[in-house]
Order: structure tokens, then sequence, then C-alpha cells
């Protein structure tokens, strides 16, 4: 049921003229305006008022609703006696909020510290990675490998496209190890290619995309002797004394430009040997370098010091910095023994008569590698006569060697071709006229067969003048340590 009184007044108010709203509504809207300046002019202060009547808030789309503030200002009316009303305007907006630039700054960024927390990954566990590992054989490929591991070809891909140094992993070789971790939940996280147990190439997943790089273990280096006397054989004396095989055919190729281990050598004959040896994680790892070695040979005595030069060269040289080096090597394979020696006739096994024989053999088994005596191009490479297959190399414009009976030529060493000193020519068989296995080498000096045991050789550069200070400090230590070893065996053998 409606209330009487609204029902009473809204009929007066029905009543009214139109002339009489508009002066209503003029009178509002001019008080409406008095207040407003007088708020402003008052510095945003609004006078004090009468408690104000409830009212609804106004909505606006624009601005955050907020409990608003009125003023109410009594109007006298024309024509309504006594009876008077109040009209509700809205109140000044409050003062204003400090900006956001004016916010206290001690406030922290939720949003930058949880960015920190979220690029602050764990460091890969490796330990608690599950592995496999795959030794590289020949023809294996990666993406054979990633196939047989269940590994997708794009990870593969973006594997190796990440970096340069990932990009490395495409170059496997036989007898290298590639292992790879994964997590719990058998998901790919690292990759490990073990060129060797001091080298490796490591990948592991980081972010979205992957870090590469090499690690080099830490190799413990120490420095070790051996001292003995010849009884039989160079090989069987080193051997008995406690030397690597190794270091006994690394000093047979210091001295090799000087001494024919085959035919010079003779009981009672010494040797002292210094080189280092080589231990990761207290374990001997390999023989490294000779550092010294002196050798008597029926009482001549030959010297033999490593020196390395700032680019990182290192050669042998005497003690008055002369090289060890010659132009040639006095044996193109590796020092076992010798068949026959040069002589101006022998009986040959095949023809049945007496023939010179101008050079040397060596027996070997066959496929044993034949190394070029020195410097030089290649003049001849094909059958030769009772030679069978040749390979005849010029060494400037006096000296030439020959090599006879080979099983097979090295590919690259094509007639015509330049090699180097040590390079591999060929390998020893029995082709032509040939009992067995062996290797025939002549050397000619200006079309003359010349004995190679015995002929002089032509030796290498000195030691350069910019480092013969450094070489003679260097080498004093060495050269007491030798002198040392020297004394002791000749007390020992007294």
């Amino acid at each position: 049921m409606r209330d009487f009184k609204n029902f009473r007044l809204e009929s007066r108010r029905s009543r009214r003229s139109p002339l009489l709203r508009l002066l209503v509504g003029g009178a509002i809207l001019i008080a409406a305006g008095v207040g407003l300046l007088l708020w402003q002019v008052s510095g945003g202060q609004p006078a004090p008022a009468p408690a104000p009547a409830p009212s609804a808030p106004q909505p606006d789309s624009n601005i955050q609703k907020k409990p608003s503030r009125q003023i109410t200002l009594p109007l006298k009316l024309p024509d309504l006696g006594d009876e008077s009303s109040s009209t509700t305007l809205p109140a000044p907006p409050p003062t204003a909020k400090p900006r956001r630039s004016e916010q206290p700054a001690a406030q922290p960024s939720t949003t930058t510290r949880t960015k920190s927390i979220v690029t602050q990954a764990p460091a890969l566990d490796r330990e608690s990675l599950s592995w496999s590992n795959h030794t590289i054989r020949s023809g294996d490929t990666l993406s054979s490998i990633f196939s047989e591991q269940a590994l997708s070809p794009t990870l593969l891909h973006r594997i190796v496209n990440s970096s340069k140094t990932a990009k490395q992993l495409t170059h496997i070789k036989p007898g290298e190890t590639l292992r790879i971790g994964r997590d719990s939940s058998n998901a790919f996280r690292s990759l490990i290619l073990d060129h060797d147990r001091i080298n490796s190439l490591i990948i592991e997943i980081e972010g979205d995309s992957f870090s590469a790089r090499t690690d080099t273990k830490q190799v413990e280096r120490r420095t070790t002797h051996r001292s003995a006397t010849i009884q039989d054989s160079l090989y069987l004396s080193a051997k008995q004394a406690g030397l690597p095989e190794s270091v006994i055919m690394e000093l047979a190729n210091i001295f090799g430009w000087d001494i024919d281990f085959a035919l010079e050598i003779r009981s009672g004959d010494h040797f002292s040997v210094i080189w280092e040896e080589e231990f990761l994680n207290g374990d001997k790892l390999r023989d490294g370098a000779i550092l010294a070695a002196e050798f008597v040979n029926q009482g001549r005595r030959y010297r033999a010091l490593r020196y390395t030069d700032e680019s990182g060269h290192s050669d042998y040289f005497t003690p008055e910095g002369r090289s060890m080096r010659k132009a040639f090597l006095r044996a193109p394979v590796d020092f076992r023994r010798i068949s026959s020696r040069f002589t101006r006739a022998r009986w040959h096994p095949v023809l049945g008569k007496k023939r010179p024989h101008r050079g040397v053999d060596y027996s070997a088994k066959i496929g044993t590698p034949i190394k070029a005596a020195g410097d030089g191009k290649i003049i001849h490479r094909g059958r030769k006569g009772g030679y069978g297959r040749t390979v005849i190399i010029q060494h400037g414009q006096r000296y030439t060697t020959l090599y006879a009976h080979l099983s097979r030529y090295n590919k690259k060493a094509k007639s015509g071709s330049r090699v180097k000193q040590g390079q591999i020519i060929g390998y020893v068989g029995k082709s032509g006229l040939a009992t067995g296995p062996h290797l025939h080498y002549e050397f000619r000096v200006n079309g003359v067969h010349r004995n190679p045991l015995t002929v002089k050789l032509p030796a290498a550069q000195p030691i350069a003048k910019k480092y013969r200070a450094d070489f003679e400090m260097k080498s004093l230590d060495l050269l007491a340590q030798l002198e040392t070893l020297s004394r002791t065996m000749l007390a020992d053998a007294n």
C-alpha cells in the first residue's frame, strides 16, 4: 500500500506550473555553482555543513566507486509558504591521493622478485642422472647413435646448431666415448663426448637452449730416470732395466741419426734416460717425453737435451746447441734387426749367384710402415724389375734414396708429390726378387751408391741465437742429473 504523505506531495507537485519548475531548477544550479566556487577558493577544504542526508552513490564509468561526501544547502522556494526544501548536492572530491611516483619507495615489487627467483635455475646435478655409454665404432654417425638411444633427430639438430662449440660434436672418431644423461623421467639432460681420459666436450640443457664447453682434466707430471748397461741388444737390456717400450723407441729415434742400433751396438755400451710420467687422479696415465738422455757407444759419448721454444716447438740438441736431427734418418724403419749389411757382392738367394748388394736390408713383418729418410720429392713410384714395388725420392741436387720390395704404397705419397722426413711412404713386403718380407734401402750421392749406415749426413740447423741463453740456463739442471746418473752407474760397475 502506497504511503499517504508521498501520495499528497506528488499530487501537489503535479499541480505546479512549468514556470515554477524552471525557477526551482535555476536556483539549484546557481547554488551548486556558488558552492563549487567557495570550495576552490578555500583550497579544496569544504565548509562545515550539517550531517549529510543518505544518498545513493552516482555511478561513473571512468572513476572508481568511492563513498561520496555531500553538502546540504537550505533554499527558500517562492510560493511555498513556510514549507522549505533542502537539495542535496555532491560534495567536492576529497584531496587527491599521491600519484604512483609519490608512493613510498620502500614498497617492494612483486614482479621483480618473482623474476629473480625464476632466473636462478638450479645447477645440473650429474650424479642424479642415469648414464648410457656408447663407444664410437668405425661407420657410426650421430644420427645412428641418437636413433639407437631413442633420441629424436630434432634434438640432435638443436644441439649441433646451438653454438660453434657444440658443432664439434659432428667430428666424432672411432675409440671415443659418447655418454648420454637422463633424469628420473627419462628425459634428455646432458651429453658428454670423451675424446680421451683427459679431454671432453660437455653439452647440457640450459633453459630453452644448450650450453657447451670443453673440459681438460689436470694432469700431474713427474720425472723419473733409468740407467742400464747393454748385454745383448738395446731393446732387451732397456726392457730389463724397466724402460717402457715407447721410451725405448724414442731413445732410438733421438740417437738414430748418429748410432746404428742394429750393427754398431756392443756389449758394455750404456745409457741413462730422464723422462716424464703423466698421472691422472693419482693413477699413471702414460709416459711423457724424454727430457734428457746419454748414450755411450764404443767409448763415444752422445748427449741429447729437449728444448721447447716460445712458439711451443720442441726438439733435441747437444749441450753445445747443435741439433740432434740430421737431414736424413739412418734407418727408414723402426730398428729391429738387419738381415744383410752393405757389401760389394753377396750370394743372391733367388738368383743363385753372387751379385752386388749396394744397400741395406731391414727384416720386418709385412705391413711395417716405411718412412721417408728426408725431405724431398717422389720421382718414381711403381714396379722396377727385381726391386718389385719401389719408391725413389730426390733430396735436393745431390741425394736420392730408394725403397724396394714394398707390399703397397701410401695413397698420399704419389709420384711427383713432396714428402717430409719421417712421413709414411709405403709398407714392407716381398715383391720382386725377395725370399721373405723385408725392406731394401739404398742411399746415393751424386748417383753413386753409399753405405747408408756410415755415410756422413748433413746436419740440421742449430738452435736459434735468440733461444741460446734460455737453452743453456734450462739445460744446467738436466746435465747435472745426467752426470750424477753416469757416475752412479760407473761406481756400481766397479
